[in-house]
């Protein structure tokens, strides 16, 4: 009897199975799950209400192709999104290279101040921002590299987790506690040439920058690496992921709208000054006991993105270095140092350039925002003409949505060069 209860141990729990499948998609939801919903999202609510409701989740399916290119790429090939760029000529991988170390240090340096501003909120005794700035990176390292992938992998289904339920839970309490609007408020128009340069800044980030599909493909590579994962499994784990990342932005554009719409004379510019701007504001408009519950949101919106960049920008540079040294290497490369790397020098950027970050994340911004429409062809083409499983193979209505989600990029960037250096 205890022979063949060895030899069939009990099925696992069907939950447990799906919570250990999920990986990389999860941590592509906490990578996105930064500012772009914490401030722009309740931005757009805040200021327009549920105008951009439709837009966002329109949005969010027009670049779903590009995103989904790095599960389809890397379960159909082994290879990553990375290496798909290197095969297509070393101009791509060079631009690819170049945007990713720029971005690397500019994000994590302007995502680690962020985090310890907010982390500001919670202790009962007032620290620098560098200082804070420092424990925040610490805790990050400290994390990724005891525990490396398992950890960030734990350590992202928690923060999604949690973030899910508290920010679920403050759009309801916002409900219950939702005043009329003042009769003499006359909401604004989201659909003016005056909002324009809001609309194509919150859109062209939402979810998040196309690159971060590169580092999806690097965290699935590694997940392929520590067990079985199938071709199922992985879309599952996506879709779940983007699934949540596109909601989230639905539930803060809520936030924004319940809270904040009608009250919008004085909002703070910076993303810092407004997300302390958010927490008091919730506090006084639901009750001083959901302070520290905004906060929880806030803070976990943030460290969750900070940790995931670091870890997933790390790999995708010690991936490039090595299609252009050593493209027929095997092995995964080593991506520690680079970690440390992209630390150091954004606690410099912190130190040495803090007056000058704002300026540096514009720059990023619009150097990633710009080059966004080439990945995603690259991402489109790799996948297009790559023989993949059926499963994995573009349908004609992913190709579809593929082309409309490409000439709706390319026409983004045209406005935004429009509204930029025209108008």
């Amino acid at each position: 009897m205890e022979a063949s209860a060895a030899l069939n141990p009990p099925p696992q729990n069907k939950i447990a199975m799906i919570i250990q499948s999920l990986g990389p998609g999860i941590m592509m939801a906490t990578a996105a799950v930064g500012g772009s919903h914490l401030v722009a999202s309740t931005k757009a609510g805040a200021i327009f209400g549920w105008q951009l409701a439709a837009l966002i989740l329109l949005v969010n399916l027009l670049k779903y192709p590009f995103f989904r290119a790095g599960v389809t790429y890397t379960m159909g090939t082994g290879q990553s999104l990375v290496a798909g760029y290197a095969k297509m000529g070393r101009g791509y991988l060079g631009l690819f290279t170049l945007l990713t170390a720029i971005s690397a240090v500019i994000n994590t340096a302007a995502l680690t101040l962020f985090s310890a501003s907010l982390l500001g909120l919670f202790l009962p005794f007032e620290l620098s921002l560098p200082i804070l700035s420092a424990v925040v990176i610490i805790a990050c390292l400290v994390i990724l590299l005891r525990g490396h992938y398992q950890a960030l992998d734990g350590l992202s289904k928690i923060i999604m987790a949690v973030l899910t339920l508290t920010t679920l839970i403050a759009v309801v309490m916002a409900a219950n506690q939702v005043q009329a609007l003042p009769t003499d408020f006359n909401p604004p128009s989201a659909w003016t040439i005056a909002s324009i340069g809001f609309i194509v800044i919150t859109m062209g980030w939402m979810p998040a920058p196309i690159e971060i599909s590169c580092l999806t493909s690097l965290w699935l590579k590694r997940q392929c690496q520590q067990g079985k994962v199938t071709n199922k499994s992985a879309l599952f784990d996506f879709n779940i992921g983007y699934t949540i990342t596109a909601l989230l932005a639905i539930v803060f554009l809520a936030l924004g709208a319940l809270v904040l719409h009608g009250k919008t004379d004085n909002l703070a510019n910076s993303g810092i000054a407004f997300s302390h701007q958010l927490v008091g504001m919730y506090a006084s408009a639901i009750g001083e006991w959901s302070r520290i519950l905004i906060s929880i949101i806030a803070f976990g919106c943030i460290f969750g993105s900070t940790i995931t960049v670091i870890d997933g920008y790390a790999r995708a540079l010690a991936e490039a270095k090595q299609q252009i040294k050593n493209p027929q290497h095997e092995g995964e490369p080593r991506h520690n140092s680079w970690m440390l790397l992209i630390s150091a020098c954004a606690m410099a950027v912190i130190l040495f350039f803090v007056s000058s970050l704002i300026t540096m994340l514009n720059f990023a911004m619009v150097l990633a925002f710009m080059t966004t429409p080439i990945f995603a062809s690259l991402n489109y083409w790799l996948v297009a003409t790559t023989a993949l499983p059926k499963e994995l193979a573009l349908s004609k209505k992913m190709k579809i949505l593929s082309w409309v989600g490409l000439a709706y990029l390319f026409g983004f960037l045209a406005v935004f060069i429009w509204w930029k250096w025209f108008m």
